[in-house]
């Protein structure tokens, strides 16, 4: 977390795929599966989702004390550097360099969030099927961006969803098992 802490420009959702690579891809702390579910979860509760992660990471390496240092970890780095370099970025905020500097940081973080929301969605099709999978995403498209609802309401219906669908799939194919069980009966009734 303090590598994350220090590396992490641009706020919460710059630094996911950096925990993200660290928790799942370096250390295998989870699959990519469970931080989708914990980073589902981070983002409907409120506050600062690093911070979040972090605590999560910390407290299911270590519990309570592992939360409280990862979270500090990966605060204190920012915290530090905020206190140090303030006064240089009020002396160089009309600065075309530093200007420069940022607008370049955009579009990486713009792309390290649309690889991180492609390879979700693999998953969600891969897990879901093609055809429930992309109407899961139109849903949540229409909900984002037609009705304009909070995205944490959009991600707690989903998790509503995700709990009851294996249910619901069961459902479905017990009474396609059932149905295709009576056909089979009254054909062989017909044919007897």
């Amino acid at each position: 977390m303090f590598k994350t802490g220090i590396l992490g420009y641009g706020g919460g959702p710059s630094v996911i795929p950096l925990i993200r690579h660290e928790a799942v891809a370096r250390y295998r702390w989870m699959d990519d599966e469970e931080f989708g579910e914990i980073l589902a979860l981070a983002n409907a509760l409120p506050g600062p989702i690093a911070t979040k992660m972090g605590a999560y990471l910390g407290y299911r390496l270590h519990r309570t004390p592992g939360a409280i240092l990862a979270v500090a970890a990966h605060i204190l780095p920012s915290t530090l550097g905020m206190i140090a370099l303030m006064s240089a970025v009020q002396a160089l905020s009309s600065s075309r360099v530093v200007q420069g500097m940022i607008a370049a940081v955009v579009p990486v973080i713009a792309v390290m969030l649309g690889v991180m929301a492609c390879e979700f969605g693999e998953r969600a099709v891969k897990g879901l099927g093609k055809p429930l999978g992309l109407c899961m995403f139109a849903v949540s498209f229409a909900l984002l961006q037609t009705a304009q609802l909070h995205p944490a309401l959009v991600i707690v219906i989903f998790l509503g969803y995700g709990a009851v669908h294996h249910r619901i799939v069961g459902w479905f194919k017990g009474r396609k098992r059932r149905t295709e069980h009576t056909g089979e009966e009254e054909r062989s009734t017909w044919t007897g």
